[in-house]
């Protein structure tokens, strides 16, 4: 799966743009990123909530790739690293806006 390029609000992958966040499955399947479970706790989608991490992982997951962003500021909390960690994932691996 290509991620051909991003700018601020889009995201192309394998040829389809998408104007909000996205999650690539094990699968393959793009899907809509769950932004309110971190919103939530944190009053923004900039820090990963343990119940986010929730959300994204996947049995047979073995790393997380988590891109930071236009301007780096996306990260886990502190509750996401310990849950990622609990389930064995190398990472997370951030990706460069």
């Amino acid at each position: 799966m290509e991620i051909e390029s991003s700018a601020f609000g889009t995201i192309t992958i394998e040829g389809k743009t998408y104007e909000h966040d996205v999650i690539i499955r094990l699968s393959g399947e793009v899907a809509r990123r769950k932004k309110k479970l971190s919103k939530k706790y944190y009053g923004t989608s900039q820090v990963l909530s343990k119940d986010e991490a929730k959300f994204v992982f996947e049995k047979g997951c073995e790393q997380l790739v988590l891109g930071s962003g236009q301007f780096g500021n996306m990260h886990l909390s502190p509750e996401a690293e310990a849950y990622f960690a609990k389930k064995g994932l190398h990472g997370p691996v951030a990706a460069d806006p």
